[in-house]
């Protein structure tokens, strides 16, 4: 297994163990305000899944379809588009060697060109930032046991090399 491929295997799964412990919370609990973030664990998550989901269009030139739905199971069902689309764009970015190429970011304004590595690094690092905060939110909340959230725990986890 390549590097690309557990970071974006890592991203998806840390994300996911997230929704499913969000999933045992209360709405009460979800949106809760927090001075950090997007101020509820709902709100972070969303932004976190909208993300993956808009630059993934962006990247493959595609309407731009912004999600709405902020359910915990609607949002673990989006994860699972936005995981795959983005693992589609990574690896034929990767099989083209097209770190360096670009494509056109219609949402600056004007449009401007961005390199397909760049933007895939923007994505995974932009979660795991998002999902940092999201671990604290949970902290605060008193909820244990809560993840490491590591590629280490990942990797044993699913077993996979």
């Amino acid at each position: 297994m390549d590097l690309l491929d557990r970071l974006l295997g890592h991203d998806a799964w840390t994300t996911r163990q997230l929704l499913d412990i969000c999933g045992t919370l209360s709405n009460e609990q979800l949106d809760q305000k927090y001075d950090i973030g997007h101020r509820s664990l709902r709100a972070t998550l969303h932004h976190i899944i909208s993300n993956m989901e808009i630059w993934s269009l962006l990247m493959a030139g595609e309407p731009i379809e912004r999600q709405t739905t902020q359910s915990v199971s609607g949002m673990l069902r989006r994860l699972t588009v936005a995981e795959a689309k983005l693992q589609k764009i990574a690896s034929k970015v990767e099989a083209e060697n097209g770190w360096d190429e670009v494509w056109i970011d219609i949402l600056n304004d004007p449009p401007k060109e961005k390199p397909f590595g760049t933007a895939l690094a923007h994505v995974i690092t932009h979660s795991m930032h998002h999902r940092a905060q999201v671990l604290y939110m949970l902290r605060l909340s008193g909820i244990q046991p809560l993840p490491e959230g590591d590629v280490f725990s990942w990797e044993t986890q699913t077993k996979v090399h």
